[in-house]
């Protein structure tokens, strides 16, 4: 081996440090930025703008900067009757879906009031979720809701959270009932559109799942910069 192997070894590996550096320092310059609440808005005009704006601050609490999942909206403080789901692809500022979504059947009528943590309360739960894997089960292709927030959700992969499909989430019963039939906690969503639903959330997305407890509002650890998971690594890096 010549004595100048070493070096242009290290040389190379110098270039590509470099050239690594100024592709991160490309991105972060030129990388479009988020849009804001009111964008989001004009691209869903019945979603509330307050709720856009607490799912964007927990979007960006979550997220690194360059990541790129979806942002999934829903908004338990609208009536079941209504279209209250939303999912945003951000990076490319378009909105994929606006959807109606079941909620469950111990957390109200048709407009929810009362959500849980606990296994066997038949609630739906409010926070920050995460997207997980798909499976087939007894509702068919499903998947699975990881959530991020201790003491509100937490417990949804026991508690077998999922997005499924299901007869009572279509808006056909509503004339009957006055309102969607209800889960036992899922975010359950009509036969006709839960496939490719499933299909483009499992890509990755954030699930904003939102209602407004005070409870929640003042101790989520995504709706505050100070108690953001993502700042505390930061800052457990110095």
């Amino acid at each position: 081996m010549s004595m100048f192997e070493p070096l242009r070894g290290a040389l190379r590996l110098s270039a590509a440090s470099i050239g690594l550096f100024f592709l991160s320092a490309w991105h972060t310059a030129y990388a479009q930025p988020l849009p804001t609440a009111a964008q989001l808005q004009q691209l869903a005009p019945s979603a509330s703008l307050s709720t856009l704006t607490l799912a964007l601050t927990a979007y960006e609490c979550a997220s690194d900067s360059d990541e790129d999942k979806l942002l999934t909206v829903i908004d338990y403080s609208k009536a079941s009757r209504d279209k209250r789901l939303w999912v945003f692809d951000l990076r490319a500022r378009k909105l994929l879906f606006e959807e109606w979504v079941a909620h469950g059947k111990n957390s109200g009528a048709d407009v929810p009031t009362a959500f849980s943590n606990t296994p066997n309360s038949y609630q739906s739960s409010i926070g920050m979720y995460e997207t997980g894997q798909t499976y087939n089960g007894k509702h068919g292709r499903s998947l699975r809701l990881q959530g991020l927030e201790p003491g509100f959700n937490d417990n949804s992969m026991s508690r077998a959270i999922v997005m499924h499909a299901a007869a009572y989430a279509d808006p056909k019963v509503v004339p009957g009932l006055g309102r969607l039939g209800r889960s036992q906690g899922c975010p359950a969503v009509r036969p006709a559109i839960a496939g490719k639903l499933i299909d483009t959330l499992q890509r990755g997305s954030y699930v904003f799942a939102y209602y407004p407890q005070q409870d929640w509002l003042k101790k989520s650890r995504y709706l505050s910069a100070q108690s953001c998971p993502l700042a505390h690594q930061s800052l457990a890096s110095k």
